[in-house]
């Protein structure tokens, strides 16, 4: 096995845990020196990980690690912690801008405190690890930055739901659009995403319990990390998907990603709501308003008290398309129930999104978290009880 990156010195920002950390233990493997830039150096009450306990993990892998503590909101700290790079390695090779903050929330909801964190970790920490970095790339003789952004897509829908979390993550992304023109032949600067949702720490926090198993490994974007950091320079400007790049580099099986394999893939084929069959006048088939109407008789003739009992929460739905209104699903009051208009007391989660998606949705075509992460859903209210829906959900389907 060649070694590509043995002797290569990678600075990663938010190295600890997560998706940096599962980089730079594939570059360790190639005996790389990583530079752990992160600010957790105390044990967090909920998050695991420090930048000592990732530099152990680093160095059993076989490489070098300088743990180093970086809050990328302080110029100050990435500066001393370049200095100290290049003090200990000689240099540095490849740069990784991987910290970042994120709040899936709307415009009215995002406090200006998760406005500024995100702007300052995401776009300007991204910008100031960067710049800090490139005197030192320069002199490399195969230099990479590679920032964890996403194409830019100017699509309304994925602004909606998180205005200021997508201009920030845009932020990095033109970095890359910037800095790949102005350092072309120099440096190469490519942005990776990921093409499903990655299990971290951080989509525990937003998907709850159970989210892992719609989720893949970190190790996906190592891989397609170390297929990036292991091209040549002038491959520079591009924004990658990691399923497609691997894909082209061959990989066929993309279940040994999968926390629970199968999960990866492509839903079955939806399963018809009975009755959607019906055919309508001209011979039409029946509509998504038959199948919402069909949906809630099917969900209130399942109705039980251990639902009832184990949820504790009522749901409005606002439809929009062939079938727009008002439905809900009463899963606190004694028996249940589930119908056209407005819920018999107030609504615990407000759900908007069209008839159509809703229909997948409750017939297992669409998870509910990936609706949400698209843009396809939108919710307001207790994220907690939303999770709840879910499961009762993946009970339902074989009803539906």
């Amino acid at each position: 096995t060649i070694r590509k990156l043995a002797g290569c010195t990678l600075f990663i920002t938010g190295a600890s845990r997560g998706i940096g950390k599962a980089i730079a233990l594939k570059a360790a493997k190639d005996g790389a020196n990583i530079v752990i830039a992160a600010k957790t150096a105390e044990p967090h009450p909920t998050l695991p990980g420090t930048i000592y306990t990732a530099a152990a993990e680093i160095e059993a892998a076989g490489g070098k690690a300088l743990p180093c503590v970086v809050n990328v909101r302080e110029e100050q700290q990435i500066i001393n912690a370049v200095e100290k790079a290049v003090k200990t390695f000689g240099g540095i090779d490849i740069l990784v801008n991987n910290a970042s903050a994120i709040s899936l929330t709307g415009t009215l909801e995002t406090e200006t405190k998760k406005v500024n964190l995100m702007m300052d970790v995401n776009v300007r920490g991204t910008y100031l690890t960067s710049k800090t970095c490139l005197p030192h790339l320069r002199k490399s003789r195969n230099p990479h930055i590679l920032n964890l952004s996403p194409p830019m897509n100017l699509n309304p829908m994925w602004f909606k739901n998180h205005c200021a979390y997508t201009i920030s993550k845009y932020g990095m992304s033109m970095c890359v659009l910037g800095m790949a023109e102005e350092f072309k032949g120099e440096v190469a600067v490519n942005a990776l995403w990921p093409k499903t949702a990655i299990h971290t720490a951080a989509m525990d926090m937003l998907g709850g319990s159970g989210i892992e198993k719609q989720c893949r490994k970190t190790d996906i974007l190592a891989d397609a990390a170390y297929c990036i950091l292991t091209k040549p320079k002038s491959f520079t400007g591009h924004f990658i998907i990691d399923e497609v790049l691997l894909r082209e580099e061959g990989v066929k099986d993309f279940d040994v990603y999968a926390i629970a394999p199968g999960a990866s893939q492509a839903p079955k084929e939806e399963k018809k709501a009975s009755g959607s069959q019906h055919e309508g006048p001209g011979g039409a088939k029946a509509t998504a308003e038959s199948a919402v109407a069909e949906t809630f008789r099917v969900i209130q003739g399942a109705m039980s008290e251990e639902y009832v009992r184990t949820t504790q929460g009522v749901f409005q739905f606002e439809l929009s398309g062939d079938e727009g209104g008002t439905w809900y699903i009463d899963l606190k009051t004694k028996g249940g129930s589930a119908g056209f208009g407005k819920p018999p007391v107030t609504a615990d989660v407000v759900m908007s999104m069209s008839s159509a998606d809703f229909v997948k949705m409750f017939t297992g075509k669409l998870k509910p978290t990936m609706a949400f992460m698209s843009g396809k859903l939108r919710i307001k209210g207790n994220m907690a009880l939303a999770i709840k829906l879910e499961k009762m959900l993946t009970q339902l389907n074989s009803k539906l």
